[in-house]
């Protein structure tokens, strides 16, 4: 079959930034999927897509003109319907052949050309056919049309086309951005397609400014970038434009000297890739005076509102330097510096002048404004959570405090002192809320509430505990930095979950508004990481107190919902699905420990006696759950009639303390690698005693004997979930 390269471009009004790059990869894939279920494409094709500012485009190797054609087996009717009782074809099945497009001159023959299969009622009679592979002219226009409707279109606009503005209403178009022109080429053939009133030609549009043609000719499917970047003056290849703007970044950066490097923002070259088509790194810099402000507000304002890249020094402290990534490549860049230089000095005087005079006012003087920024309307304002959190950061420090028993003085000093910092923090915590700062940069809330507690001279703990309340604010992000910090973030995350949780906004599919999936991971990371001997059910259960009568205690649900984004954490970070189900499975109040249990059940799983005994339990929980009264764990000696009882009963007697010792001083892989001299004895019980017993008292001392055998197996996690 000859084949040829395939290249599809849609050219369009600018395209929204942040939306272009998964605009491009839904055009392109989609339409190769489309051509290659067609038959049009196979598995050698290989996709390249292209996407830049005004522009979604395709380029897909090895498609053919037509494809094969396919043979298929038409499932016409049953036997007794098609057939009538000497063998001849009915008038259904006569009518069947005719619509399928069958020759039905001569009906015996067309009987005898069918085949049957399947017997009594079920037999059927069915048609060996051969269906016409599709066209490239018709294959190609439904995968564009399919392309097109399943573009992840962000918000659509509604324009009629040039040639019936004349006729209001008439001939309206429904895409992101007015379209202006197709590109379909076949090697060298334009084929021919339409899509959104366009007819396909091989032109396509350049640069706005730098083109060094107008139209640009494509004069085939292969020629398409080297066109684009010769004479439309236009790196079309997102991935290609992206790399470059990060090597002309890091080129300016070094140029720059004192050992600088452009702030690593992945999200903002993604956007700024999707901004221009031929990409020029340009130096520029702000007055020295304004690195007065704290350069998170600095750095916010030049990359959110000016797409720039702020240039930091080799300590990783901002410099009075940034990067601006323009459209065009003048002879003389220095209009476009000095105009970029004047455009973010407004931005900064703004930034100063916010942090000027919100500095006049003491977090402490904004507390009582809180009780006038509503919250929720069911929840209250913030000034009522604030208490809230207060008080929940409280009971967290009760609660580490008692699990350090007994403890010394200075243990005692430590969590007064603690206590106090987590209260005065959690009271100051959302007053820079009421700030014009965070006003202005929502994203600098506690940012700014750190650096204002600085200025004010609180103590440095409480100031960072601002600061980090908030963390971890995403995936990977860092920890809180102290104890108080650490004891204020997970009280307000807390409150958030119960809070939430308690109205009964819970996350539902992909939405989360309110990110109560972060906000579980946070605590979850918080008590794991930093290895804090506090019980999830616990930190729950008093979490609760606070809200009185506002909430419905949603304490099983919440726990369940937190252990959910555990085990899908834990899955992320490479454990298996039954190394998880079987911790989890215990539900573990300490997660500090959730690591350590899965390197015990992963070294357990790998000693040769762990899928006998794997099996084992399995088999012993279904015992138990069978037994028609409850079971303890308990074994009387006189009772133990046979060997293999008797010898079961006596390794356990030593093997138990072994692992309760290991599993008491959190020497869990120690607690589960014990266990492995059980497996002779198991199996030899399992062999040689009938639990069943008619003996009532025999059967009750046999079950008991795999209680106390289930209940030494499962101390640190279900061992039956790694049976096979």
């Amino acid at each position: 079959m000859t084949t040829q390269n395939l290249l599809v471009e849609l050219f369009v009004e600018e395209l929204p930034p942040k939306a272009l790059r998964k605009l491009g990869d839904a055009f392109a894939h989609v339409l190769a999927e489309q051509l290659t279920a067609m038959g049009l494409a196979g598995p050698d094709s290989v996709l390249t897509p292209f996407a830049s500012p005004r522009r979604l485009a395709a380029h897909i190797t090895h498609v053919a003109l037509k494809a094969q054609d396919q043979p298929v087996q038409l499932k016409l009717m049953p036997v007794s319907v098609g057939l009538t009782p000497d063998g001849q074809a009915s008038t259904a099945l006569i009518k069947k052949l005719q619509a399928v497009g069958a020759d039905v001159s001569e009906p015996a023959a067309a009987v005898a050309a069918l085949k049957r299969q399947g017997e009594g009622k079920a037999e059927a009679l069915y048609l060996d056919s051969l269906v016409t592979g599709a066209t490239l002219d018709t294959g190609l226009q439904k995968a564009l049309d399919e392309a097109i409707r399943l573009l992840p279109i962000p918000k659509v606009m509604t324009y009629q086309l040039e040639a019936d503005c004349a006729l209001p209403g008439w001939s309206s178009v429904h895409f992101v951005r007015p379209a202006h022109g197709l590109v379909a080429l076949h090697g060298q053939t334009v084929l021919p397609v339409q899509a959104l009133g366009l007819k396909a030609g091989n032109t396509t549009q350049g640069h706005r400014f730098e083109a060094a043609q107008s139209p640009v000719a494509i004069v085939n499917a292969d020629a398409y970038a080297q066109a684009l970047r010769d004479d439309g003056a236009v790196l079309a290849c997102f991935a290609e434009r992206k790399a470059e703007i990060a090597r002309q970044l890091a080129a300016a950066a070094a140029q720059v000297g004192d050992g600088c490097r452009p702030i690593d923002d992945d999200a903002l070259l993604d956007e700024v890739t999707a901004l221009v088509e031929r990409p020029n790194v340009l130096v520029c810099q702000f007055e020295p005076a304004f690195l007065e402000v704290p350069q998170e507000c600095l750095i916010l304002t030049m990359k959110a509102n000016q797409k720039y890249f702020p240039l930091l020094d080799a300590q990783g402290k901002l410099t009075h330097r940034f990067l601006v990534v323009s459209n065009i490549r003048p002879a003389d860049p220095s209009a476009v510096i000095g105009g970029n230089e004047r455009v973010v000095r407004p931005r900064l005087a703004d930034a100063k002048f916010f942090f000027d005079q919100d500095r006049k006012k003491t977090l402490e003087s904004r507390v009582p404004g809180l009780a006038k920024v509503v919250y929720h309307n069911k929840l209250g304002t913030q000034g009522e959570r604030s208490e809230r959190v207060r008080a929940i950061a409280h009971g967290i420090v009760n609660q580490w405090r008692m699990a350090t028993l007994p403890f010394t003085l200075d243990d005692k000093d430590h969590f007064d002192t603690l206590d106090s910092k987590v209260q005065q923090a959690a009271r100051l915590a959302k007053c820079d809320l009421l700030t014009d700062m965070v006003g202005e940069f929502p994203e600098l809330q506690g940012i700014m509430g750190g650096y204002y507690a600085r200025h004010e001279g609180l103590r440095d703990g409480v100031a960072i505990a601002i600061e980090d309340h908030y963390k971890p604010r995403y995936a990977g992000d860092a920890l809180p930095r102290n104890h108080t910090g650490t004891v204020l973030a997970l009280a307000d995350k807390l409150e958030t979950l119960v809070g939430l949780f308690g109205i009964g906004q819970l996350p539902t599919g992909d939405k989360d508004p309110f990110a109560l999936r972060r906000h579980a991971l946070g605590v979850i990371r918080i008590l794991i990481d930093k290895q804090l001997p506090l019980d999830l059910p616990a930190l729950l259960l008093a979490a609760v107190e606070p809200f009185g009568e506002r909430i419905t205690d949603p304490t099983p649900v919440l726990l369940d919902f937190m252990l959910d984004r555990l085990a899908v954490s834990l899955r992320d970070q490479g454990y298996s699905a039954q190394e998880v189900e079987a911790v989890l499975a215990l539900r573990p109040a300490r997660l500090s420990d959730v690591t350590q249990r899965l390197a015990a059940v992963r070294a357990f799983a790998a000693l040769p006696e762990a899928p006998a005994l794997a099996a084992a339990n399995k088999r012993v929980g279904n015992i138990l759950k069978k037994a028609e009264a409850e079971v303890l764990p308990q074994v009387h000696e006189a009772l133990l009639k046979e060997p293999a009882e008797a010898a079961l009963a006596q390794a356990l007697a030593t093997v138990t303390p072994q692992a309760q010792a290991a599993w008491e001083r959190g020497d869990y892989t120690a607690s589960l690698q014990a266990l492995a001299v059980l497996k002779t004895p198991v199996d030899r019980f399992f062999d040689q005693v009938m639990v069943n017993a008619d003996d009532p008292a025999l059967k009750a001392n046999r079950l008991g004997l795999l209680a106390c055998l289930h209940q030494a197996m499962n101390r640190v996690a279900d061992l039956s979930r790694l049976a096979v």
